[in-house]
């Protein structure tokens, strides 16, 4: 299920805007004045589909509506009377013909806030709510994703959790099954900093969780990433050997292939091999090249056949990380000045000079920070078939790496199958693509180029 159009009317009381969504290209991008609700249309998607509640309660606007490309579509509706307490919200799964299918009445949580104190409550939230920690009298910090909530957003959220008394929100299952339907990243604009997770244990429960840079925090990533593709590839390829000699013996079938094509095959594995020691998967190996013998027996056929059938297999576990891998190392090789991008597979990512030194992520400019995070969460931190929000991209960014910016994001949204709804200010980005663009204009409907 993808997104095919967004819409809203009355945002801050005073916007309506039409989005449609380019589907073939992949990528839309909105633009306007300040102040005609760029970022606040993403935090509206993000807080339905991820829980949100804050965003779609404090941010002011009568309808919100969410088309998809299977007919069906969601809507947000708010009682915007000025005597009624806080927006009342109805949620709403409708068809084409506006026929309601489901119905989820938003219940303004019902707690008094100020019966309790973000002291006293805090035993109650760390013990019932997992991954979950108090960083200020009033603020909880949720690790998953890394979300600073309110003790209001808290209770909202996770207050049926808890055993207090109060008319909190417990979500359908139809609204939960739509969510889950569709994952939604939103990568804001301050994306250079996170909190550390190193706080999960019992034996940190009662420290403050620290920040971090996220380019150190993603380069541990990487290398816990690239372990685990070793771990699987390791099992497959015991599997596969355990069972060598028996499917040798077995095997009745020799392929009609000639020694040519053979060390064709075989060569095609050597170079397959070779591009993924490029990108730090596989370490070199001493004489791990062999040329055959012409004129080869139907035994030695046999076996250099199925061995090559067998590596092949095993190499191919690698093959869509890999890809992955490639267009990260070489947007960012060839948008970088200076150094190069070295994957490592214990440390992650680091960066060498032309002179061999050594340069840590942390020693990046704002810049470059900017854009690695940006792409390494695009290429590694989503999920197949999502719709990526993005504010403000060009933050930090040379007007040279915001004019190459597009096609960058054109790749990877075939490598990693995303959609991509960008806000942004900068003309650079858009560049000579205004056929992506939605303008979010004043007191009309937003204009698509």
């Amino acid at each position: 299920m993808r997104i095919k159009q967004i819409s809203v009317t009355k945002l801050f009381g005073i916007f309506d805007h039409v989005i449609p969504l380019n589907l073939d290209e992949r990528i839309t991008i909105i633009h306007g004045i300040n102040g005609v609700g760029k970022t606040s249309v993403l935090k509206i998607i993000n807080g339905i589909f991820n829980s949100k509640y804050s965003d779609i309660r404090n941010i002011p606007f009568r309808s919100f509506q969410i088309d998809f490309d299977d007919t069906n579509n969601i809507v947000v509706n708010k009682d915007d009377t000025e005597n009624n307490q806080r927006n009342a919200i109805e949620i709403f799964l409708a068809n084409n013909n506006n026929e309601i299918k489901e119905k989820f009445d938003f219940k303004i949580l019902q707690v008094e806030i100020s019966n309790f104190r973000g002291y006293s409550l805090s035993p109650l939230i760390e013990d019932f709510v997992p991954d979950i920690k108090k960083i200020s009298p009033r603020e909880w910090l949720y690790l998953p994703d890394g979300e600073i909530l309110s003790l209001e957003e808290v209770l909202e959220r996770f207050g049926h959790l808890l055993p207090i008394k109060s008319s909190v929100n417990k979500e359908p299952i139809w609204f939960k099954n739509l969510r889950e339907s569709l994952s939604i990243r939103f990568i804001q604009s301050q994306r250079l900093l996170r909190f550390s997770e190193g706080f999960r244990s019992e034996s940190t429960r009662n420290r403050s969780p620290q920040m971090e840079l996220s380019v150190v925090k993603y380069s541990s990533d990487l290398a816990e990433n690239i372990k685990s593709e070793l771990a699987e590839y390791g099992k497959f390829s015991q599997s596969l050997d355990r069972t060598f000699p028996k499917r040798l013996i077995e095997s009745t079938i020799i392929e009609k292939i000639t020694d040519e094509q053979l060390k064709d095959k075989l060569n095609k594995l050597e170079e397959k091999r070779h591009r993924l020691i490029k990108v730090g998967l596989l370490e070199p190996e001493r004489d791990s090249y062999f040329q055959i013998t012409d004129n080869l027996d139907d035994t030695s056929r046999k076996v250099l056949s199925v061995y090559a059938d067998d590596t092949d297999k095993k190499l191919n576990m690698f093959s869509k990380f890999a890809q992955k891998i490639e267009v990260f190392q070489r947007i960012v090789n060839q948008r970088f000045n200076y150094k190069t991008l070295v994957i490592n597979p214990n440390s992650g990512f680091i960066f060498k000079t032309a002179q061999d030194e050594i340069i840590s992520p942390i020693d990046l400019s704002s810049g470059e920070q900017h854009e690695l995070v940006m792409l390494y969460e695009l290429l590694f931190k989503v999920k197949p078939g999502s719709l990526i929000l993005i504010d403000e991209p060009e933050i930090s960014l040379h007007v040279g790496w915001q004019v190459n910016f597009l096609k960058d994001l054109q790749e990877i949204t075939e490598v990693a199958d995303i959609d991509i709804l960008i806000a942004t200010h900068s003309p650079s980005l858009i560049h000579d693509r205004w056929d992506l663009t939605v303008e979010l204009q004043g007191k009309t409907h937003a204009t698509v180029h």
